[in-house]
């Protein structure tokens, strides 16, 4: 474990600014689609995309999403279940329903134009302090630090910084010295180029130390531990969660429920979800159809593991239960459904 030694303003590395940026121009990631505008509604879409989503999965996605709102009045009128649609399968699915509510505020208080400074921004639903920076830097060259799980990584092993980042006063430290540490002009390259040391150099297991343009600034990297940076003791426990799905289906369409506004997929259309199999079978019984099993799904999420059980009944006629509807295989795609039950009913 790394000793733990603040570092102030005076003791930064000198050059670090400059050795990235000069790095960016020459060895940075140039064409990301992101990169080639600088149009708020655009960088405010790939970074809200690329929250704990890799870019590749991202790609897709992002041009799929501009083709279908291609400005922010477009994603502000659009109905949430549309949007929820688009996202569907990118997951933490509150980014959509925050993107939703941050269109409507741009369109309705701001006359559909982001406002041009991070701290106005960062008033914004969903937008918190190191996107409101990245965007205010990318798009209106404001001297902003960011500091995503990336960042952190790139700096606290540079200054060698080795206190616990679980603990508010020194993250709020490390934000000072991001700020410290900015440069006075080139704040795209600057910012883009901490965003791509983490993302191909600095990375959490196996950094490439000798591609990296700082090593020599490097605290970590000269006492041969880059491995112990950054420090935060408090982890996510991780559990397991098993539950039943009921799958039923009347001539060409299937029951989807829409589950709560908050919890995990919120707001999404799902299969109605039992806590067990028997409590699944008190409710299938009275509909005098045979319940088949299907082969398992298993799904990781941040906190835990997730098991669910599907359980097919082809009905005669169509019931209708509290809180859902019947939905037409040919009309899902209008839907928000989690990926993983896209992935069953296509496979049907």
């Amino acid at each position: 474990m790394p000793t733990p030694s603040p570092v102030d303003a005076a003791r930064l590395p000198a050059g670090f600014a400059a050795r990235v940026i000069a790095w960016q121009r020459e060895h940075g990631r140039h064409q990301l689609p992101w990169q080639r505008t600088r149009d708020p509604y655009r960088v405010w879409l790939s970074e809200i995309m690329l929250q704990q989503t890799q870019v590749t999965t991202v790609l897709g996605y992002y041009e799929r999403f501009l083709a279908r709102f291609p400005d922010v009045v477009a994603l502000a009128d659009a109905p949430l279940d549309e949007v929820l649609s688009a996202w569907s399968g990118l997951g933490y699915y509150s980014r959509a329903r925050n993107l939703h509510r941050c269109a409507q505020v741009v369109r309705d208080e701001h006359g559909g134009r982001f406002p041009a400074s991070a701290a106005e921004l960062e008033r914004l639903p969903g937008i918190g302090r190191s996107t409101a920076a990245a965007i205010a830097a990318f798009c209106f060259g404001e001297r902003a630090a960011i500091l995503d799980g990336n960042v952190k990584r790139v700096l606290t092993r540079v200054l060698g910084y080795g206190h616990d980042l679980a603990q508010a006063k020194h993250e709020r430290e490390l934000w000072a010295l991001a700020e410290a540490l900015l440069p006075e002009r080139d704040m795209g390259p600057y910012t883009q180029g901490l965003m791509d040391l983490g993302a191909t150099v600095c990375l959490a297991r196996s950094p490439h130390c000798l591609l990296c343009p700082v090593q020599a600034l490097c605290a970590a990297s000269a006492a041969g531990r880059p491995q112990d940076y950054p420090v935060k003791t408090r982890k996510l426990k991780r559990s397991r969660r098993e539950n039943w799905w009921l799958w039923a289906e009347h001539e060409d369409a299937v029951w989807l429920m829409q589950r709560p506004d908050t919890g995990v997929w919120a707001g999404l259309y799902s299969l109605p979800e039992y806590p067990s199999l028997e409590a699944l079978r008190e409710v299938a019984a009275p509909l005098g159809a045979v319940p088949v099993a299907q082969p398992p799904i298993e799904h990781a999420l941040t906190h835990f593991d997730w098991v669910l059980h599907p359980v097919k009944l082809q009905l005669e006629d169509a019931p209708r239960w509290e809180g859902g509807r019947w939905v037409r295989y040919e009309d899902l795609g209008a839907y928000g459904l989690p990926a993983p039950l896209r992935k069953l009913l296509a496979q049907r």
